[in-house]
């Protein structure tokens, strides 16, 4: 029997635990009651609607009322709502999606699939089967990974091991060893003091290439990185930075695991940040937009020629030992396949660049009227943060209530925002149109007002 809306108010977060949160806080302040959503608003208990600015949590690509998408997961409800396609057996709508993944993903030479049951686990598929790989070849020593500073990977031991922020990986330590972290080309804040973009790249690019030789190419399996940098505060790489990650790796015989999680299925305004920056890595993580948040499921996009490695494999060394209960669940493939045909319908990408130049333009302008902002990003799609600062001579952080103010105030009028820290993260549904832009820009203006 449904609970009445006192009861609901009085046990938030009495009995439950919210991620990315300290328990005590939530009893504090108790999080907002999400009740319903239509396009792409959401409306909390008591009935106050807004533009979701976050997109659930950047996945909701196609908003919450994307049709096509629901009744592909009633019927595949009817048909078959579970079955496990570890060895053995199969369903239809795995093999199916496979098919439009490898089209999809034709121009980054994504040849294969494995199923996931969401980000994390995709990430933890290809660090996984990144050192199989090595080992296959006959190169059991290449076990350790790279990646990025700021980087964020998901929080399972091993994506909690590459990922670039302490706040991931204190309290959990000791993670896993043999991973090792390069500075992010993050024009605001870099150990180089360097802030022409294209210039940072190549410093740090000179760091990957120092780290390699410190700890020896022939230990290193892979190098993770997302193609723009999401939750560690929306950090896009000048254009060289990438494809020199990706020279350097091949030259090494390290291998490129893109994550994709957020920047796949169009939200930089291209289909996929590899595509965006002209690289074709040897892994992509992906999930989040693949099925629009409406049932968790993740692929891992593997390239021809790892593809190879492992399917000519006569050792036995290649069986793969790893996998999850919910891999190829075939009502998150049915979703999956649903919403790619209507990502492509609406070309969503196009969408996503031509309302994110306007809000990247709004939230410049609202940074020549508000110190507080320190330093805005993004340019590619609709991924855009605002960094708030109590100096900007100094660059000091805002006070950790300022952007919950800002949050607070903008939610009043009109607009469900992010707060990571001392950014202010939008990364609202790939449809919204330029009147939600508007109202966006008119609650974050609200905000700021306020201060």
């Amino acid at each position: 029997m449904p609970r009445d809306d006192n009861f609901l108010k009085e046990q938030n977060a009495r009995h439950l635990w919210h991620p990315m949160a300290h328990p005590a806080d939530s009893l504090a302040n108790p999080p907002t009651i999400v009740t319903g959503a239509r396009g792409v608003s959401i409306t909390d208990i008591d009935g106050h609607e807004v533009v979701d600015a976050v997109g659930g949590l950047w996945n909701v690509n196609l908003g919450y009322s994307c049709e096509p998408v629901k009744a592909a997961i009633a019927a595949q409800l009817d048909a078959l709502p579970y079955y496990s396609i570890f060895r053995g057996t199969s369903n239809d709508k795995v093999i199916e999606l496979a098919e439009e993944l490898k089209t999809f993903f034709a121009p980054e030479g994504m040849a294969r699939a494995f199923y996931t049951s969401g980000g994390g686990d995709s990430v933890e598929t290809a660090l996984r089967l990144s050192r199989q790989y090595h080992k296959i070849r006959g190169e059991a020593g290449r076990v350790k990974f790279l990646s990025l500073k700021k980087g964020y990977h998901g929080t399972h031991f091993g994506g909690a091991s590459v990922n670039g922020n302490a706040n991931f990986r204190t309290p959990y330590e000791p993670l896993l060893p043999g991973c090792h972290h390069i500075p992010a080309p993050y024009p605001y804040r870099n150990p180089f003091n360097e802030t022409d973009p294209e210039r940072l790249a190549q410093l740090c690019l000179q760091a990957l290439e120092d780290e390699i030789a410190f700890q020896g190419a022939g230990t290193i399996a892979a190098f993770i990185m997302e193609p723009i940098l999401g939750a560690g505060g929306v950090i896009p790489p000048h254009a060289s930075f990438m494809p020199g990650v990706a020279e350097i790796c091949r030259r090494n015989g390290i291998l490129l695991i893109a994550d994709e999680v957020i920047t796949a299925f169009g939200r930089t305004g291209a289909w996929s940040g590899s595509r965006l920056w002209g690289v074709q890595p040897d892994f992509m993580a992906t999930a989040k937009a693949i099925t629009n948040g409406y049932f968790p499921f993740g692929a891992v996009m593997i390239a021809e020629h790892v593809a190879e490695v492992f399917e000519k494999d006569e050792t036995g060394k290649a069986a793969i030992g790893h996998g999850y209960t919910y891999s190829g669940h075939p009502v998150g493939a049915a979703a999956a396949l649903a919403c790619l045909a209507e990502t492509r319908r609406l070309d969503v990408a196009t969408n996503a660049k031509a309302r994110g130049d306007e809000l990247f333009a709004g939230v410049q302008a609202l940074m020549d009227r508000y110190e507080v902002i320190g330093d805005v990003r993004g340019g590619h799609g609709l991924m855009i943060a605002l960094e708030l600062v109590e100096d900007r001579a100094t660059k000091t952080p805002a006070a950790k209530s300022v952007p919950g103010q800002v949050q607070k105030t903008a939610y009043e009028a009109g607009a469900m925002i992010r707060v990571s820290g001392p950014n202010i993260i939008l990364s609202p549904p790939l449809v919204v149109t330029a009147d939600d832009v508007q109202t966006i820009l008119t609650a974050l203006d609200a905000g700021f007002r306020a201060l």
